[in-house]
């Protein structure tokens, strides 16, 4: 029987597409949408008594299309599994292998760092056989995570509350929140003050301020108004005189190129996407977007990574660049590597562009908002950590007054180097000043304008946002790039912690749940524990240990631990107290408390069942009402619809479903806003009077290309956005 196609078999649709784009005629590209095996839902499906031997199943909804890949394997001649090169992607490439039953002489494995035309054939020319470590490593963690999982949450149900869920690296996230606001609710407060003086030279002109650093020589700390008023009052009458002036060039030097946890980072801070929407939006990049001209390609290289590596033709490639467009005086001399942190897994490159050369203001027309604005952050960074030092002037003043000295900063740039690209996001303050230094000279008498006190107290530790959580749990060695993203969101969707703003908070279920966990199950919520377990999956992955003795050491102290938990438990019920809030039952006059109910948490009386006084809770949105300026706040319909409404109600009647933004419309300057939903949002002026306005009929937000594929499918606009959600 003559032999068809070669097949390659990758996990989604978007990159089938590229790829087959690049391979041409003499292959056939399917797409296996993710796992097509996993344990099964309705019970444990891991026989512990017996090796930890897993029960791996067909997954449920995939029949179809599992009979399809079988009848596609079975008349090619070569199956190229091509699934995402890591630990998951290898065990996914497993389950095919073993679901179309694929004999090993058949079976070849590639792997793609980027999706270009060259990596695509280099690596087709190149197949290897599947690494069963890599499969073994991803076997034990998703066994370790099931065993904790169908073990723990039964507990959980009955003796918290029904439904809810504990996970080997989801507990000890909640736990790091958790314990973040404990240290906060045992803070106290220290008095501080900052004593600043304004100065100029003796003609009066080049006035500046300089602030108290000390006493002979040595740095003291103000901590009361009298040791303030004591300064104030021995230097009134005592002279000013510049001590010393050193002046120097301070370089700075650029980040590095992302790894996956510092580009979750960053989008946070820049962008304000969240963890699992960036990972969303660079994986299409990644995949490949059709370019005018190009057709598609893949942008960026393989996002979940936690190596800093970078090929030499990428580094090549960013020296012609950098050279060519900014001048050589903008290149260091010779390309710039940077040291991966020890236990990271060197699999991949730093994320970067794929083709330097392919701009941001040269895709941009093809890309949605969000694409846009990820890529050239990745272009930016990347290119950026190429690039020569930033130079600055720096001048650094100190002043004498008798036995007290006073300090002033001043940083000018002088050369942009890498910053003419990007410059990192940074959380401090710095303490230089805005205003440049006089020209000073030393022994220089100066005048004294006057002295300004500054009362402060020292602040408790901030709660954790999504970025600053995420690099706590990388530098504890908590989870894999792959899964920073996930295990932040299941524990806000499982209502452990709760986002206000852009903080987590742990909720009371949060803090009850963390501290069942914590007495009962200490090795499982304990960072170095959970560390310890993420270095021996790397074991496992590196062939060092056998998985199935990972699992069965793990095992003895957990079932201990349960079996401990569950007789100390007996016929204990433990409750979860309500959140009080600053609202008063305007029947009863009760502090009203916060519930969920079937349409997201709202206010209602504790008084219940003899009080029944409910309210929303409100939630201010960005922006202005367009009609009197006043504020718009986020409502709820009976039904659970959201709508957004001016705060005066029915005495201004503004009333919509769009979105708000924080954005303004450069020509009227009202509120701009959006649909509401996901996928690619434009904003758009909805002021009648205004010549930027769109009418309703236009403010749609799918792309053309989205449009005009369900057009030709015959399918109807609710489900493409249907099957496009299953694929992502």
């Amino acid at each position: 029987m003559a032999k068809g196609k070669d097949l390659v078999i990758v996990e989604s649709p978007a990159k089938a597409k590229t790829i087959e784009k690049y391979l041409g005629s003499g292959f056939k590209v399917k797409a296996s949408m993710g796992h097509v095996r996993d344990l099964p839902k309705s019970k444990m499906g891991v026989d512990i008594e017996h090796g930890f031997e897993p029960e791996y199943i067909p997954v449920k909804d995939k029949k179809d299309l599992i009979a399809e890949l079988k009848k596609d394997a079975a008349s090619a001649g070569t199956v190229y599994l091509a699934t995402d090169p890591d630990r998951e992607g290898e065990a996914i490439s497993w389950h095919l292998k073993e679901l179309l039953e694929l004999p090993d002489e058949k079976a070849r494995r590639v792997t793609f760092n980027e999706i270009t035309n060259r990596v695509v054939n280099d690596s087709i020319r190149q197949p290897r056989s599947i690494d069963q470590d890599l499969v073994d490593a991803q076997q034990a963690r998703r066994i370790l995570d099931r065993i904790v999982g169908y073990k723990l949450s039964p507990l959980l149900w009955k003796k918290i509350k029904t439904g809810l869920s504990a996970g080997r690296v989801q507990s000890v996230a909640t736990r790091m929140v958790v314990d973040r606001e404990d240290e906060i609710k045992a803070f106290v407060s220290e008095e501080f003050w900052l004593l600043d003086a304004s100065l100029s030279r003796g003609d009066g002109s080049g006035s500046f301020v300089a602030r108290y650093y000390g006493r002979n020589g040595r740095k003291q700390e103000l901590k009361s108004e009298a040791e303030v008023n004591s300064v104030i009052e021995a230097t009134k009458d005592s002279p000013f005189l510049v001590d010393s002036v050193k002046r120097g060039e301070k370089q700075r030097s650029p980040a590095p190129p992302f790894i996956t946890s510092t580009l979750q980072q960053e989008a946070s801070r820049r962008l304000g996407m969240t963890p699992r929407r960036t990972m969303s939006i660079a994986q299409q990049l990644y995949e490949g977007i059709e370019l005018a001209g190009r057709g598609s390609v893949g942008l960026i290289t393989y996002m979940r990574t936690d190596s800093l590596r970078l090929s030499d033709e990428a580094l090549s490639a960013a020296a012609r660049f950098i050279t060519e467009r900014y001048g050589s005086e903008y290149y260091p001399g010779k390309p710039r590597r940077f040291k991966t942190k020890a236990g990271a897994q060197d699999a991949h490159e730093a994320i970067r562009p794929t083709d330097i050369f392919l701009t941001p203001e040269l895709v941009r027309k093809d890309l949605t908002q969000e694409q846009y604005r990820l890529y050239r952050l990745i272009w930016g960074r990347f290119t950026a950590s190429q690039m020569a030092n930033a130079l600055y002037d720096n001048v650094a003043v100190e002043v004498l007054s008798g036995p007290y000295s006073f300090r002033a900063n001043y940083s000018e740039l002088k050369f942009a180097g890498y910053t003419a690209v990007y410059e990192e996001a940074r959380d401090e303050e710095s303490d230089e000043l805005a205003n440049p230094l006089p020209s000073l000279s030393e022994g220089e008498a100066l005048k004294l304008e006057k002295m300004t006190p500054d009362q402060q107290f020292t602040q408790p530790p901030s709660r954790y946002t999504e970025a600053t959580l995420i690099r706590a749990m990388e530098e504890k060695g908590i989870g894999r790039p792959s899964t920073y993203a996930p295990t932040i969101s299941t524990i806000t969707a499982h209502d452990y912690v709760i986002k206000e703003g852009k903080y987590l908070r742990p909720t009371p279920l949060g803090e009850v749940v963390t501290g069942m966990m914590k007495e009962h199950f200490s090795d499982i919520v304990d960072l170095k524990f959970t560390n310890h377990m993420e270095a021996q999956l790397d074991e496992i992955e590196g062939g060092k240990i056998p998985w199935r003795q990972v699992l069965e050491e793990f095992y003895q102290g957990f079932d201990r631990e349960m079996s401990a938990a569950e007789t100390a438990l007996e016929g204990v019920r433990l409750k979860v107290p309500d959140e009080e809030s600053d609202e008063i039952c305007e029947v009863c006059g009760r502090r009203m408390v916060v519930k969920k109910g079937k349409f997201g948490y709202f206010l209602a009386c504790p008084g219940f069942p003899e009080c029944t006084f409910t309210k929303p809770i409100v939630v201010e949105m960005p922006g202005k009402c367009p009609k009197c300026g006043g504020k718009i706040l986020k409502r709820t319909s009976r039904k659970g619809y959201v709508f957004y409404a001016c705060e005066r109600g029915t005495d201004c009647g503004f009333i919509t479903w769009d979105v708000p933004t924080k954005d303004y419309c450069p020509a009227c300057g009202k509120t701009l806003f959006k649909r509401s939903g996901r996928g690619p949002l434009k904003s758009f002026c909805i002021n009648e009077a205004c010549p930027n306005f769109v009418p309703e009929e236009k403010r749609v937000y799918q792309k053309k290309a989205a449009k005009s594929a369900a057009k030709k499918t015959g399918k109807t606009a609710k489900t493409t956005k249907k099957s496009t959600k299953a694929k992502g």
